[in-house]
This record gives structure tokens, C-alpha cells and sequence, in this order.
């Protein structure tokens, strides 16, 4: 049994790379998969699991206990690790870093419905969140869309994105942190939310036509990053239907009457396999990214077969 490093992962990882390898299962069978939480706000047990037909199995199990940011130093919010189960002995085979792997697929994932949901000439990028997810968002979403011409940081605590700015600056990038999230939303093409806000931060009154929305935080059904207003002028997209419907991002607004589950037009699998899809420009489209653990083992695969190399 392998036991798969942090370093490991990123010394061989790069968007191309992981983008191919989700794109190519996404054309291919849908696998088996379910999530489980247990706790609340303060503490909570989450884990999913999967099996995929030629592929194999595998299983998340995360600690999330948030006040561990508020330590000195701070520690991390999630301890996790993805279990990868072998397709042909069904023998455990790795164990794998669990944030590292959750940075790059939950990306990827966004990344990869980005490239059909977003506009090809997105020049404002504004990214909402200062964690370990919103940087690698960050990252992706500049690979997919090279017109992007200016990042747009926000956080509740404005602070925090201080280094991140400046590493963006160093690189040529233009990035700015902002204060008025409102003002921010009108501004950008592309709204990405990486928060763990269980109040709307994105008002869809301020969301202008054309613009991509990515919703990435909430995973509890009480977690919620845009409002119900936004849901009623666009068009709603997911990667995985039972997982999205189970976050607090379409559970409040389904309650409401706002959207129904018919209203999603498509999930990732559809969008990947999909010849006809067609966006207009003038189009609003949400996409919520609530993961899944064939992600995950997708990129612990495609892992292990570049450490083979």
C-alpha cells in the first residue's frame, strides 16, 4: 500500500493533465456514488465514496472542525484522506493526501464545465474566499480562459489575501483586492465563490448578462453563497445531480419554489458528452460544483500513473 504525499501530488500535477483525465472519464459510465456528513457548523465528519466500473474505488473521510483557523498559527479547517481501493483485487492500494487531492479535482471540476459555461472572451475574473480551494480556482480558471485580463480578490476578512495579491502581482498578473462585493459581482464575467458563507454573498441583482457562476463552498443544507434572486434569471447547471441537491445552494431555493429539479438543464457528464450544447452571450449560467468522490479517484489515478512514469 501506498501512501501518497502533499508533495507528491503537486510535484506531478498540472491543469492539462488533471483536466484530460476527469474530461475522459466524464465521456464514459457514470459510477456509483454517495456522501455522508455527521455533525454541524462547529464539527463535523464528512466522507463519500465511489465506484467506478474499470476504474476502481474509493473513499474520502474528512475531520472539518473550522475554529482551527482561529488558532496560533492557524491550523487547518479539514484533515482528510482519499482511500483508493485496487479494480482488480479490491485490495486497498494508496492513501492519499486529502486536501491536496480536494484542491486540484474540486478546481478542475469547475474548470472543466467553465470551458463550455463560461464566455470565451471573460476578462474579469472575481473570486470570492481566501483558502487553499479559491487559490487553485484562481489557477484553473486563469489556465482555461488566457483572456482573463484582471482578478478581483474578496474576503470577509480582507487581510487574508494580502500575499495573495502580491504572488499574483509578482507574476504579471493583474490582481486587486475588493471591498465591495456588490460593486465586484457587477464588474466580473466570471464569479467564482469558495466561501463557507450560510448567507448569500452573491445577489443575483447585481449578476449582468453574460456573466459564469460558480458556486463551490456550500456542501451542508444550510450553507448557501448566492440568493434565490439569481437562480431566477439563469441557467442552472451541476456536476453531480443528487450531491448539488443535497447543498443548501439549490435546497433553499427548491423549497422556495424558485427552481424545481427539472430546472437543472445538465450535469458534467452531459455537458462532456454533449455536441449540441450552445451558450449565448448574453446568457447567465450557474454551475454548483458539490464534488464527488470519482473526482477525487480520477485524480489519485491519474497519480499514481504519472509516479509510475
Amino acid at each position: 500500500m501506498k501512501i501518497v504525499s502533499a508533495e507528491q501530488i503537486h510535484a506531478v500535477l498540472n491543469w492539462e493533465g488533471v483536466l484530460d483525465a476527469l474530461r475522459h472519464v466524464h465521456r464514459g459510465v457514470r459510477p456509483s456514488i454517495d456522501d455522508y456528513f455527521l455533525g454541524d457548523s462547529e464539527y463535523g465528519l464528512f466522507s463519500r465514496g465511489v465506484i467506478l466500473p474499470g476504474v476502481g474505488a474509493g473513499v474520502k473521510i474528512a475531520s472539518i472542525f473550522p475554529a482551527n483557523l482561529q488558532a496560533t498559527p492557524p491550523r487547518p479547517a479539514e484533515q482528510a484522506v482519499f482511500v483508493v481501493i485496487d479494480e482488480q483485487t479490491k485490495a486497498v492500494s494508496a492513501i492519499f493526501d486529502g486536501p491536496a487531492i480536494t484542491a486540484w479535482k474540486t478546481a478542475a471540476d469547475s474548470a472543466l464545465a467553465a470551458e463550455k459555461l463560461s464566455r470565451e472572451d471573460s476578462a474579469v475574473l472575481l473570486v470570492l474566499g481566501a483558502g487553499p480551494i479559491a487559490r487553485a480556482l484562481t489557477e484553473a480558471y486563469l489556465h482555461i480562459r488566457p483572456s482573463i485580463r484582471e482578478v478581483l480578490l474578496w474576503n470577509r476578512t480582507a487581510a487574508k489575501l494580502q500575499h495573495v495579491e502580491e504572488e499574483l502581482d509578482q507574476r504579471g498578473i493583474n490582481a486587486r483586492i475588493v471591498t465591495d462585493l456588490d460593486g465586484a459581482v457587477a464588474q466580473a464575467d466570471i464569479v467564482v465563490s469558495a466561501t463557507a458563507s450560510s448567507s448569500p454573498c452573491v445577489k443575483g441583482q447585481f449578476v449582468r448578462e453574460g456573466t459564469h457562476v460558480d458556486l463551490v463552498g456550500g456542501y451542508r443544507p444550510d450553507m448557501q453563497e448566492a440568493d434565490q434572486g439569481l437562480f431566477a434569471v439563469a441557467r442552472l447547471f451541476v456536476d453531480d445531480r443528487q450531491s448539488a441537491l443535497n447543498s443548501g445552494d439549490l435546497q433553499i431555493p427548491l423549497q422556495a419554489g424558485i427552481i424545481s429539479e427539472e430546472t437543472i438543464e445538465g450535469d458534467l457528464f452531459e455537458l462532456c458528452q454533449s455536441s449540441s450544447f450552445v451558450r449565448q452571450a448574453s446568457d447567465i449560467t450557474v454551475y454548483k460544483n458539490a464534488g464527488g468522490a470519482h473526482l477525487d479517484l480520477t485524480v489519485c489515478q491519474h497519480v499514481l500513473r504519472q509516479l509510475s512514469h
